[in-house]
């Protein structure tokens, strides 16, 4: 059984975790920034010491991709600085870290799936900022850890694409989402479940690995679509009458810079954990359905 601290606890990757909880024998410290300050090392090592913490999920993130433009100092102390915190408790203590990114650290430029060693390249702060915690425990190299890249996440918990869409579909008779930016959606109960499952396992860096440091992996859900195809599956389970129309990135400018291609390659995780990943559109059928809105 571990002591599991779980970062980032209101998020929706927190947020499922502490759903599935109860179906796993450890002991779980979900914790928010009112009570942990992760960008405080001091007080990560209190809480850590007082609760015999051996595990840490690093489910927090500063994720708002558009203001952090804009507020680069505490996108930096969230997704980069808390980060390196961590690790060097981690490492110091002995403790299991996984941490999850995301596919913002790449360029989007690519023409096929990334895999964990494609070279990366952000085009935000946001992307910049998790790139840089990234290495930052790539660096320090606390034994046993491994950071879990993931995209387009959504949740019943949450603000998340698919609640948008599910709102504004039945506000609005006709709605343009973009379809020239293609990845996978991430279901945060799947990614939630997985991580719950890699740790049943007891060791985060199988000893075939090719190397003894932090490992990184790449999970979303199965398949490949734009947001526009997202949209109109939402609206079809839905049963919205709502119509979605195709537009180009171009007619929708925001102040950060989006991947137009990240899809995630996830042979990797699945090799080494022996992990059954759900197709996108099962794991949104389940989660509207969760959500009463499946009709």
């Amino acid at each position: 059984m571990n002591n599991i601290l779980v970062t980032g606890a209101n998020g929706q990757v927190g947020s499922e975790l502490r759903e599935l909880a109860n179906n796993y024998n450890h002991t779980f410290f979900f914790t928010d920034r009112e009570s942990l300050d992760i960008t405080c090392k001091e007080a990560i090592e209190s809480f850590v010491k007082k609760n015999s913490i051996n595990v840490i999920i690093n489910a927090a993130a500063y994720t708002a991709v558009d203001k952090a433009e804009e507020d680069y100092e505490n996108a930096n102390k969230v997704n980069h600085l808390a980060v390196q915190y961590l690790a060097e408790i981690a490492k110091d203590k002995n403790i299991k870290l996984i941490h999850i990114s995301t596919d913002y650290v790449f360029d989007g430029k690519n023409y096929k799936p990334y895999t964990e060693d494609d070279p990366t390249n952000p085009q935000g702060v946001y992307g910049q900022t998790k790139l840089d915690g990234e290495k930052a425990m790539l660096s320090i190299n606390p034994k046993n850890s491994v950071v879990i890249r993931t995209s387009w996440v959504y949740s019943s918990f949450g603000n998340n694409f698919v609640k948008t869409m599910l709102q504004l579909g039945k506000e609005r008779e006709e709605l343009g989402v973009i379809y020239d930016q293609v990845g996978t959606p991430t279901y945060a109960r799947d990614l939630a479940e997985a991580i719950l499952e890699i740790l049943g396992t007891g060791i985060l860096v199988p000893a075939n690995s090719a190397e003894n440091k932090v490992q990184i992996y790449h999970y979303s859900n199965e398949g490949v679509l734009s947001w526009y195809d997202f949209a109109k599956e939402i609206m079809r389970m839905a049963k919205l009458e709502c119509q979605i129309k195709p537009i180009e990135t171009k007619e929708y400018p925001t102040p950060a810079k989006r991947p137009h291609y990240s899809l995630l390659n996830k042979a990797k995780i699945k090799k080494e954990f022996n992990i059954e990943i759900p197709y996108w559109k099962d794991s949104l059928d389940e989660c509207l359905k969760i959500m009463g809105e499946r009709r």
